[in-house]
C-alpha cells in the first residue's frame, strides 16, 4: 500500500499567540451578529437522511469504540457508503469531516470517470470554496462585519474545530464522490465470502465483524490493484503478502479472498497483540504496526485523540479516516435493508471444495484425477499465475486447490505424487500477462502495511 499522504500543514500549539488573537477576533466578529442566518451551501442533509447530525447508532462498544472526535468521520463515511450516490459530489474540509461545503449533483451522463464538462465543474465549485473560506478567514482576521452566510459557515467551523479550525482551511477543500452503487455491489459479492470470513475470524481469535474489512479496501473486487502493487480482496503488498500466504512466480494467495482472509486475520490477530486495542489493529492495516506504536507512544489508545493530535509524518487523510471507514461500512453493510430499500441480491456462499496438496503437482495432474478440466480449476482458481494455468509452473506443496463442489465427496483420495519433473516456483512475481478488468481506485492512494514482526530483531508471532 503506498505511502499515505502528508498531512496538510495543520495548527501547531506552538502558536499559541496565533490562537489568543484568533479568539479574540472571533469573538468580536460574533459579537456583531450572532450566529443566525441563512447560507447558499448544501449539506449532506439535503440527502434525504436525517441521521448525518450525530442520531446513528453505531453500536459503540469496547470492541469498536466510537468517541466524539470521531463520529463526524464516522457520519461523512456512512454518507459516501450509504447515501449518497455517484452522481453526487462532496465538497468538504479534509481534517473537519463535519465542515461540508455542498453536496452538489454532477451535470450530464454519470460514468465511471468524469466526463470533461464534470471535471471543470468539479474544479469550479472546488475553487469557488477555496476562494470563500480564504476571504472569510481574511475578513475574520481584520474584524471585518459578516453576511449572514459567512456567520454560518463561521460558526460551522467553530464548532468543528473550535476558534482555530477556520486558519488554513482553503487549503483543505477536498472533494468526494458518492460510492453508494459501488459499496451496495460490494454487499452483494459479499455473500459469497461472509461465512468464510467469519470462520476465519473466529478461527484466529479476532472479532468477526473485521469480515466487513474488505468494503473499506476493494468494495469486495477480486480483481481490485493499486498503483503500488496492493492486490485482491484484502489489499496485500508482495512483501507483507509472503509473510502469510504463497506469494510466488506460480500461486499469488492474495487474489483468493478466502486464503488471503487468513492472513489478514493472523495479521490483525498480531497487530492487537502488539498495540493493544482494535482501532489502532485496524489503522495499523493501512498505517502500520510501527506507525501505529509511535502514535500510541504520544497518545495512549485512545483513537479520538490518535486522530485528532497525531501529526506523524505520514499520518495522513487515509490513515486518520480508516478506522471510521471501517465503522461506517460496518454500519451500512449490516443495515443494507434500511440503506438499500430497492434490494441487495446476495450471491450465494462460496460453494467449492478445499485441497491442500501434499506435493508439488502441475494443475492438469488435479484435473486429471477428479475428473475436471484444467479450465473449470483455473476459473475458480484465482490465485494462480499464467504458468501454473498452462502448466508451465507446478503448483507448490502446501498451496490450497479449490476444486468444483462436491469433487472430494465424488473422489476421495488425494491426487498421487507427480512423477514427471518438477518446476520450482520462482520467489519474485512476474507482471500478469492477461488482461484484467479495470476497477476503480481508491480515492486515497494507499500506504504499504509493514510486517507485524520481522525475524530481527523479533521473531513473527505464532
Amino acid at each position: 500500500m503506498s505511502t499515505a499522504s502528508i498531512d496538510r500543514l495543520r495548527f501547531q500549539p506552538a502558536r499559541a499567540w496565533v490562537v489568543m488573537a484568533w479568539g479574540v477576533a472571533l469573538s468580536a466578529v460574533l459579537s456583531l451578529g450572532g450566529c443566525g442566518g441563512g447560507s447558499d451551501t448544501r449539506e449532506a442533509a439535503d440527502s434525504g437522511d436525517t441521521g448525518y447530525a450525530g442520531s446513528t447508532d453505531y453500536g459503540a462498544s469496547s470492541t469498536f469504540p466510537v468517541p466524539p472526535e470521531i463520529r463526524p468521520n464516522v457520519d461523512f463515511w456512512r454518507h459516501v457508503y450509504g447515501v449518497w450516490s455517484r452522481g453526487q459530489v462532496a465538497f468538504h474540509d479534509d481534517e473537519h469531516m463535519g465542515v461540508i461545503y455542498e453536496v452538489a449533483r454532477l451535470p450530464g451522463p454519470i460514468q465511471q470517470g468524469y466526463t470533461p464538462y464534470q471535471k471543470q465543474f468539479v474544479d469550479s465549485r472546488k475553487a469557488h470554496y477555496q476562494n470563500r473560506v480564504a476571504d472569510l478567514e481574511q475578513k475574520v482576521r481584520s474584524s471585518q462585519s459578516l453576511s449572514p452566510d459567512d456567520k454560518a459557515l463561521l460558526a460551522k467551523f467553530q464548532k468543528a474545530g473550535g476558534a482555530s479550525a477556520l486558519y488554513g482551511a482553503s487549503d483543505r477543500v477536498r472533494v468526494q464522490r458518492g460510492l453508494r452503487e459501488r459499496f451496495r455491489r460490494g454487499v452483494e459479492i459479499s455473500g459469497r465470502y461472509d461465512q468464510a470470513f467469519r470462520e476465519m475470524m473466529r478461527a484466529n481469535g479476532v472479532p468477526e465483524d473485521l469480515a466487513y474489512l474488505p468494503h473499506v479496501e476493494s468494495s469486495f473486487q477480486t480483481n481490485a490493484r493499486s498503483s503500488v502493487g496492493a492486490a485482491g480482496v484484502w489489499q496485500f503488498m508482495p512483501s507483507t503478502g509472503r509473510i502469510y500466504m504463497n506469494v510466488n512466480g506460480t500461486v499469488d494467495e492474495r487474489l483468493d479472498p478466502i486464503i488471503c482472509a487468513n492472513g489478514a486475520a493472523r495479521y490483525l490477530a498480531q497487530a492487537h497483540s502488539r498495540l493493544g486495542s482494535w482501532p489502532l489493529a485496524i489503522t495499523s492495516y493501512n498505517h502500520g504496526v510501527g506507525g501505529m506504536s509511535k502514535a500510541r507512544a504520544q497518545h495512549g489508545n485512545d483513537i479520538g485523540r490518535v486522530v485528532k493530535d497525531y501529526n506523524g509524518p505520514a499520518f495522513g487523510f487515509a490513515s486518520r479516516n480508516f478506522y471510521s471507514e471501517f465503522l461506517a461500512a460496518r454500519e451500512v453493510a449490516r443495515n443494507a435493508k434500511r440503506y438499500f430499500p430497492e434490494g441487495v441480491n446476495y450471491e450465494q456462499p462460496w460453494p467449492h471444495d478445499r485441497l491442500v496438496l501434499r506435493s508439488s503437482m502441475p494443475a492438469h495432474h488435479v484435473a486429471n484425477h477428479y475428473g475436471v478440466s484444467t479450465g473449470s480449476l483455473a476459473s475458480i482458481n484465482l490465485h494462480w499465475r499464467d504458468g501454473a494455468r498452462d502448466g508451465r509452473s507446478h503448483l507448490p506443496a502446501g498451496s490450497t486447490v479449490w476444486l468444483p463442489a462436491g469433487s472430494a465427496r465424488r473422489v476421495a483420495s488425494h491426487p498421487p505424487a507427480y512423477a514427471g519433473s518438477v518446476m520450482v516456483a520462482r520467489n519474485e512475481p512476474p507482471a500478469r500477462s492477461y488482461s484484467e478488468p479495470p476497477s476503480e481506485p481508491r480515492i486515497e492512494p494507499r500506504q504499504e502495511r509493514e510486517p507485524v514482526s520481522k525475524p530481527r530483531p523479533e521473531p513473527v508471532l505464532a
